[in-house]
């Protein structure tokens, strides 16, 4: 996997409230690496637009997948 693949991680959505439009419950993201982001507690999602945006950490839940399963959804994203 290529350095920056281990920089992404994926999260759950199990809240959209304001953006209902912008992201799916229950739906997985690629969430990238912020520092600033993380420091006002918001992290970094391609969101249903395909661009990146700050969501609200509280929004999201990290997952772990299998390896096999990890390299399909970021394969995919």
């Amino acid at each position: 996997m290529t350095k920056s693949a281990n920089k992404r991680q994926l999260v759950v959505c199990v809240k959209n409230e304001g953006y209902e439009v912008s992201l799916e419950l229950r739906k997985i993201y690629v969430a990238i690496e912020d520092e600033e982001g993380k420091s006002h507690r918001m992290v970094r999602v391609i969101d249903e637009s395909g661009d990146d945006y700050l969501y609200p950490q509280k929004y999201f839940l990290p997952i772990s997948l299998p390896q096999p399963a990890r390299r399909a959804v970021l394969t995919a994203a």
